[in-house]
């Protein structure tokens, strides 16, 4: 790493009038802001308030960090305790794992200085509603299940966090189908970082899920909820791919890693008063993927492909692409699960296995190509060969010829290995209350 100006954090400011959070950070004289829009009204005045913007502060600086990499990164005079400075080098190193390894960067050497060490705060924080939950909601399987499996357990609403004033129809179709109450973030990056190229910066992958957990717990606080329930399901702590000896993924912020962390560094600065879990942590792609095929009212609405979520309205999908990675996974996982007929239909005739020209993406997906996994939000090889092996067994597949000759192309796993990735088969950190019924037999 040669040497650069430090990365700097200069602050954050809460105006509860218009209920705004205000970031900004400094890199060789270039300023960066980022606000973050919450609604109307909100406890503003309680302490964990305050708390929370902190963190998003913390987070929400690796995405101009990142466009240019330096060796340092001042704190300022930004509080921060010797475990959330822990944390934090932790989420930068392996949160930028795969946009170093695309850049060619080594960051194992960063450093960290300033900051205002201290200890958690003390003193009480204000009180949440007991069983109130705040679900983050993108519109995919893993979120939708999540809801279903949290319903009747509490009162809940879904989390969506945008650009101020912007909506996804992937996300708002499904969400009006859960009928549940939306509380919504708008997130404004600073416009340069669309300038990227131009502005010569580096550019690549950022832990957004990270910095969105962080977001849904001040909106949680703000509304007088007491939990954040994820949907980060047991494959999302598989690595995409080893290089220099480290695991590098793609869902880092999505992996039991980051859950660990970022769940005791809340309970150090809220004092144990929000719970944060995933409440698909101990579960695998086949489990969701069966829960999901089961929740028959949402196949008409529900999107993964990304894009439906171009940053330029113009740009984005109204439908599946139908071949990308993410659609092809989708197809896949879903496959053992849904007659054929269906998934040609969810994939408006476009359905990813019907194409041989996307062999090669199976094959990624099922580690039988020199390719890696993608890096994407897709399962592990284990589950995709499951999934692959379970849907050429389907009568109404026999005639789907990719998929019968990409599952002739690995020894199949025997049933047994395919019956426990469909059981609970990681561990986690779910409340008895919010708890599957799979988890409390």
């Amino acid at each position: 790493m040669s040497p650069a100006p430090p990365f700097c954090y200069e602050g954050f400011n809460l105006d509860p009038e218009r209920g705004l959070l205000t970031c900004r950070y400094s890199l060789g004289g270039r300023d960066f802001t980022e606000e973050i829009t919450f609604g109307p009204g909100g406890n503003w005045d309680d302490p964990g308030v305050a708390q929370a913007a902190r963190l998003i502060c913390l987070l929400a600086g690796v995405s101009y960090y990142k466009t240019a990499a330096p060796p340092v990164i001042d704190l300022g005079r930004v509080p921060v305790t010797a475990a959330e400075l822990g944390f934090l080098r932790g989420f930068y190193l392996d949160g930028l794992g795969e946009f170093a390894y695309r850049n060619d960067l080594d960051l194992s050497a960063l450093q960290f200085t300033g900051g205002v060490i201290g200890e958690p705060p003390g003193g009480q924080l204000g009180p949440s509603a007991p069983h109130a939950m705040l679900i983050p909601f993108g519109g995919g399987i893993d979120s939708i299940v999540t809801v279903e499996l949290m319903r009747g357990r509490g009162d809940a609403a879904l989390f969506v966090m945008s650009k101020p004033g912007d909506r996804f129809a992937a996300i708002e179709r499904p969400a009006a189908v859960t009928g549940l109450p939306v509380v919504r973030a708008g997130r404004e990056i600073d416009p340069q970082l669309l300038r990227s190229a131009e502005l010569g910066f580096l550019n690549g992958h950022v832990p957004v899920t990270g910095i969105l957990s962080a977001i849904a717990v001040m909106a949680a606080l703000l509304d007088g909820r007491d939990a954040v329930v994820m949907s980060n399901e047991w494959s999302a702590s598989v690595a995409t791919l080893r290089a220099g000896g480290r695991p590098i993924n793609h869902q880092y912020s999505k992996s039991m890693e980051f859950e660990a962390g970022f769940r005791q560094v809340l309970a150090d600065a809220l004092g144990g008063r929000l719970a944060y879990f995933s409440a698909l942590r101990p579960f695998t792609e086949l489990w969701v993927a069966r829960k999901f095929a089961e929740l028959t009212q949402y196949h008409a609405t529900f999107r993964s492909c990304n894009r439906a979520f171009h940053i330029d309205p113009a740009a984005r999908l109204d439908h599946w692409c139908g071949r990308c990675d993410k659609c092809c996974f989708i197809d896949l996982i879903l496959a053992p699960f849904l007659p054929a007929g269906d998934l040609r239909q969810i994939f408006a005739g476009a359905e990813p296995l019907a194409d041989p020209l996307l062999a090669d993406r199976f094959r990624a997906l099922l580690g039988t190509s020199a390719a890696s996994k993608p890096f994407e939000c897709v399962g592990e090889v284990g589950e995709c060969r499951a999934a692959a092996v379970l849907a050429a067994r389907r009568p109404d597949r026999a005639g789907t010829a990719l998929l019968q000759a990409l599952a002739a192309e690995f020894p199949p796993p025997d049933q047994p290995t395919i019956e426990a990735l469909l059981r609970p088969v990681g561990e986690h950190w779910i409340p008895d209350a919010y708890a599957a019924d799979d988890l409390l037999v």
